[in-house]
């Protein structure tokens, strides 16, 4: 019989990671818990008293032992009661008295042990169902070395304030938000992004902590504390989710009281039936709550610890069982079903001329501006093996395009790009391709001749049609799409994901109502922007897209998918599917168990002394049971610090998408 609910009732759920034991040694756990190591001491002393023939002296001490512990534990259910809570370890306690009144003394220090033993089990289960959140809190960067005024000085992490200057090394975990000093650095964003390769950022770009350092010293200026940083949100995201309690769980609860009815009515039967008071006590030691105490909390704290694996964090374990209902889909457009920003789809060179040749002409001009646009078409370049030429005398026309001289082959071009009525103002002959819904074209002239046009489209991500596909196999009936771009272009985009339920040209507020409204229930609602967090707030389960996202967005939401991958959303409902089948295993096996053993208990047929160490069996079978939540050993986990990152390459490229 464990003592799972002395601390449930208190903490409301499992308990928190830093109360989780640690690997030490075995007089050290006995230090941490004395009425173990009390009981043990106990045990001995009383079986050398019996050994030794001082049959009286045992049965006095080892009686007398478990009558103080049983006190002990009837208090705390009293105290529990005026705290308007119910200590459901009655049973313990009458398996105890029982058991000293029939004489049973061994019995009773069996049942002790495992009541005592309770804590150290449990705190066990939760130190296996929570390993990332002790791998992140482990990885969380502890100090900082300051740049003061050219004099390097070491300090706790949590003293860096904002406008510092923090110099990170080689290898090391930049310990808290920033932008970058130093004129370049290489950045392994692997744990926060999910970009698998390392990325390099310039003077001026953001630096997120927890990104790892590559080859050479950074200088990065705090844009945050430590507290307030990127990293130090997503401990506290995942020791919130590992600390709350889902309704399931709840109703676990309420479940042990009737179960501790039923447990003392087939005691009280056996006794009447077979006038003998021992099968009383013989039935109450094989009597548990603990599958319902225990392995529900395991299985949720597992699962959302191997949702974190995946870079999903699950705000509390209510939203992880939520999400197993879900049977409505909302998805958000831009920045969900597709990129977010504009990327080079074709390019389309007229008679003469060659793709690349086009598309380098174009980034040569357009890569001194800042536009969007031209964001996309020089990392387009980049990505194909070209590199852009430098250009002199740009003139960049707000609103219409760029011109630029560009140094070609030791001669100067002059070069045109933009929307089709600047550019076709210096080449008469330029004239737009054929575009599909969604698509917008850059046109392109050289010395007064059109020369060609780069389309470019907010494309679809690769992963949104199969997202849709497992979402409706998972049990969806219902997906839509929320979006306030018009319908023309919002049709295309569903169509290639396959929605039906197309909602175009919304403002905030409509997405809010059709969320609201929307049958069946529950309805989850994924978006990532800053019109986003009201209707994240409004549906039951609300999902924000990326690390970077907006953090209007991230707050609003229940999940934060941490990589920039939609297919996350499935995932993320596949593990709560999971999570709620395994607990719900977890607790009618040992429930199962207990009533089959009581049931034979009632004949006489189990000792009191084995029925106590069987039901502790039925306790550690629903306990393991419930740790399979978190999922297999084999699956990939998210990075959670330096070491167990892989080695970055460090060679110095730009980022897939710079306006993502």
């Amino acid at each position: 019989m464990l003592a799972a609910n002395i601390q449930e009732s208190q903490t409301g759920g499992m308990p928190p990671a830093t109360r989780h034991p640690s690997t030490g040694n075995l007089l050290g756990q006995l230090r941490r818990y004395p009425l173990v190591a009390a009981t043990v001491v106990v045990g001995l002393v009383t079986a050398g008293l019996w050994l030794a023939g001082a049959g009286d002296a045992a049965r006095w001490l080892g009686s007398g032992f478990a009558l103080l512990v049983a006190a002990r534990q009837a208090w705390d259910m009293v105290r529990d009661l005026l705290h308007g809570t119910v200590g459901l370890d009655v049973l313990a306690v009458i398996a105890i008295v029982s058991t000293v009144v029939v004489g049973d003394w061994a019995a009773a220090l069996v049942v002790v042990l495992m009541l005592t033993g309770g804590e150290a089990l449990e705190d066990y289960a939760g130190a296996r169902a929570s390993a990332e959140l002790e791998a992140l809190l482990a990885g969380a960067p502890q100090d900082a070395t300051l740049d003061d005024g050219g004099a390097l000085r070491r300090v706790p992490a949590a003293e860096v304030r904002v406008g510092d200057v923090v110099v990170v090394r080689p290898g090391e975990v930049v310990p808290v938000d920033g932008t970058l000093v130093s004129a370049s650095g290489v950045f392994d964003e692997s744990s926060l992004t999910g970009e698998p390769l390392p990325v390099t950022r310039a003077a001026g770009d953001g630096v997120l902590s927890g990104s790892v350092v590559g080859a050479d010293l950074v200088r990065v200026r705090a844009t945050a504390t430590a507290a307030r940083s990127q990293y130090q949100q997503i401990v506290d995201l995942v020791r919130g989710a590992a600390e709350s309690r889902p309704e399931f769980v709840r109703l676990a609860d309420r479940w042990s009281v009737p179960f501790t009815a039923v447990s003392l009515l087939i005691a009280g039967v056996a006794w009447a039936a077979s006038g003998d008071p021992v099968r009383f006590a013989e039935v109450l030691v094989l009597a548990t709550p603990c599958p319902l105490l225990i392995a529900a909390p395991v299985a949720f704290l597992s699962g959302t610890n191997r949702a974190t694996r995946h870079g999903i964090i699950v705000k509390t374990a209510a939203t992880l069982e939520r999400l197993a209902r879900v049977r409505t889909v909302a998805l958000d457009k831009t920045g969900t079903l597709t990129r977010g920003a504009p990327e080079v789809v074709r390019v389309v060179p007229a008679a003469g001329r060659s793709e690349d040749d086009v598309l380098d002409l174009a980034a040569s001009a357009e890569q001194a501006s800042a536009h969007v646009l031209a964001h996309a078409v020089v990392t387009a370049a980049r990505e194909r093996g070209l590199a852009p030429s430098s250009a002199g005398r740009v003139r960049e026309v707000v609103g219409s395009g760029v011109e630029a001289l560009v140094h070609d082959a030791g001669t100067q071009r002059s070069v045109v790009v933009g929307k089709a009525a600047y550019v076709g103002s210096v080449a008469p002959d330029a004239s737009a391709p054929e575009l599909a819904p969604g698509e917008l074209a850059v046109l392109v002239a050289v010395d007064g001749a059109y020369a060609g046009a780069v389309v470019l489209a907010d494309a679809v991500r690769p992963d949104a049609a199969g997202t849709v596909r497992d979402l409706r196999a998972g049990g969806v009936g219902h997906v839509m799409m929320l979006t306030g771009d018009g319908e023309v272009t919002a049709r295309h985009v569903a169509a290639e994901v396959g929605i039906d339920d197309v909602r175009a040209g919304l403002l905030p507020a409509e997405k809010v109502a059709a969320v609201s409204s929307a049958e069946p229930r529950p309805v989850l609602m994924v978006g990532d922007g800053v019109n986003d967090a009201p209707v994240l707030a409004a549906a039951d389960v609300g999902v924000a897209m990326g690390a970077r996202g907006s953090t209007a967005a991230s707050q609003s939401a229940d999940v934060v998918l941490l990589h920039d991958r939609v297919s996350d959303v499935a995932r993320a409902a596949r593990i709560a599917r999971d999570t709620v089948l395994v607990a719900k295993q977890s607790i009618w096996l040992g429930i199962g168990l207990s009533v089959v053993l009581m049931l034979v208990a009632a004949f006489g047929v189990i000792p009191a002394v084995i029925g106590a160490l069987v039901q502790e069996a039925v306790d550690l079978v629903a306990i393991l049971n419930g740790l399979r939540a978190r999922g297999r050993a084999d699956e990939v986990r998210l990075p959670t610090s330096s070491a167990e990152r892989p080695a970055p390459a460090y060679v110095p490229r730009q980022p897939a998408t710079l306006a993502k």
